[in-house]
């Protein structure tokens, strides 16, 4: 077993598709940044947990949760996403 969890998130932008790699830290890194920059609410990330955090049921849980957290990141910024966002979502490699 793994000691940390890497999220794996499918991105669509029109006709382009491709995938990135993240782990709750990077998650939890990318909110700050928004809650301090752009004024997003602090609890919208889905909690860090500690206990069973690799359990399987966990970990697709955590995942839906992280995919409800990007979409409502991206409504809120529907014509362009801040920097950071763009930059964790890897738009500046598939995107032009």
């Amino acid at each position: 077993i793994s000691p940390f969890q890497v999220y794996i998130i499918q991105v669509s932008v029109g006709n382009h598709q491709w995938t990135v790699k993240h782990r709750y830290s990077d998650f939890h890194d990318l909110h700050e940044k928004l809650v301090s920059e752009k004024k997003i609410d602090k609890n919208l990330l889905p909690p860090k947990k500690i206990i069973g955090k690799n359990s399987k049921s966990l970990v697709e849980k955590r995942q839906k949760e992280l995919e409800v957290y990007l979409q409502t990141l991206l409504l809120k910024f529907p014509v362009t996403a801040p920097k950071v966002l763009s930059h964790f979502l890897h738009f500046h490699l598939y995107v032009s």
